[in-house]
């Protein structure tokens, strides 16, 4: 049963527009940012709990947000999610799993899971991706609470980014679409850190060292990678300009990794930014990944230069 505290819905609100404004410009957010807080009023509220995964502010009545983590190398895993949670979306079912804190079903955070399944409420789900990144998805809502196998279900809103008013999906159609849409999330957020991690966070063709402004482009779209596992060799990191270029067929790469700038744009005159920053990379050789199995595959290049030639 969904219910209703008005005082809590509006720190929710409160939280989900904050967490809107942050990813405006993108689809993940650092632990340090997940850290901001927000406001209602002068009450100082955060999203998430700097020690736990399970979180409810002490200002709502109930909880919040959760939290899966990627453990780094070496690290101990402590929660069946951190090792599932990527595994149950990508299965195409429409749950996912969530686990207790602990092995005491009576403790607070596991209590507040419960209530949050009971009555329906929309929380958001922090989504790993690499340590330290997230992936925000909600509204998210809990079912399911079992305390003998201590973890709670998951489902999501077919409307991600929908408002704290967003109803509980109990159609299982609804919910298997709810899913392949969180499945694309995640896998473009895996498949653009696994690229631009392979390139040191540069740009392929200006080197541009600022990961936030580069996007990750893939040269040609793969069905295969619908299995989950991103193929960095399908990829390559652009800034944003030189990402919209290339996909419009403006900028091409051959299979030997040379940029070649389309006759419309080389016959414009207009700007400094257009000459130096676009015409001046042409006939020059994209970055290379220093792994010779995140190189760019020369057969996608190929295929995908032969497009850009059909297009000029």
């Amino acid at each position: 049963m969904q219910l209703v505290d008005s005082e809590d819905e509006r720190y929710r609100a409160a939280a989900f527009q904050h967490l809107q404004a942050m990813i405006a410009d993108g689809t993940t957010i650092t632990r340090g940012e997940m850290s901001i807080p927000f406001f209602v009023g002068e009450e100082r509220c955060t999203l998430v709990d700097p020690q736990r995964g399970i979180h409810k502010p002490r200002h709502m009545k109930y909880l919040l947000s959760i939290t899966t983590v990627v453990a780094a190398r070496g690290r101990r895993i402590w929660y069946a999610d951190q090792t599932s949670a990527h595994r149950d979306i990508y299965s195409g079912e429409g749950e996912a799993s969530y686990s207790f804190t602990g092995s005491d079903p009576s403790v607070p955070q596991n209590q507040w899971l419960k209530e949050a399944a009971e009555h329906r409420i929309p929380v958001i789900y922090f989504l790993g991706i690499k340590p330290g990144l997230y992936a925000p998805i909600f509204p998210a809502f809990l079912t399911d609470w079992n305390p003998r196998s201590l973890n709670v279900r998951m489902v999501f809103s077919p409307i991600l980014g929908s408002s704290v008013t967003a109803r509980f999906p109990t159609d299982a159609l609804e919910r298997r679409y709810a899913m392949r849409l969180v499945k694309q999330r995640l896998h473009q957020c895996r498949f653009r850190e696994a690229v631009i991690d392979a390139y040191a966070g540069r740009c392929a063709i200006s080197r541009l060292p600022e990961p936030r402004l580069l996007d990750a482009a893939h040269i040609i779209r793969d069905a295969d990678e619908e299995s989950g596992h991103p193929i960095i060799s399908n990829g390559i990191p652009l800034s944003k300009i030189h990402h919209a270029a290339f996909d419009a067929n403006l900028l091409g790469i051959d299979a030997d990794g040379v940029v070649h700038v389309s006759d419309r744009l080389l016959d414009i005159h207009d700007g400094p930014f257009l000459e130096h920053g676009i015409k001046a990379i042409a006939g020059k050789p994209i970055l290379i990944p220093a792994r010779s199995e995140d190189r760019p595959d020369r057969e996608r290049l190929d295929r995908r230069f032969h497009a850009f030639r059909r297009a000029m």
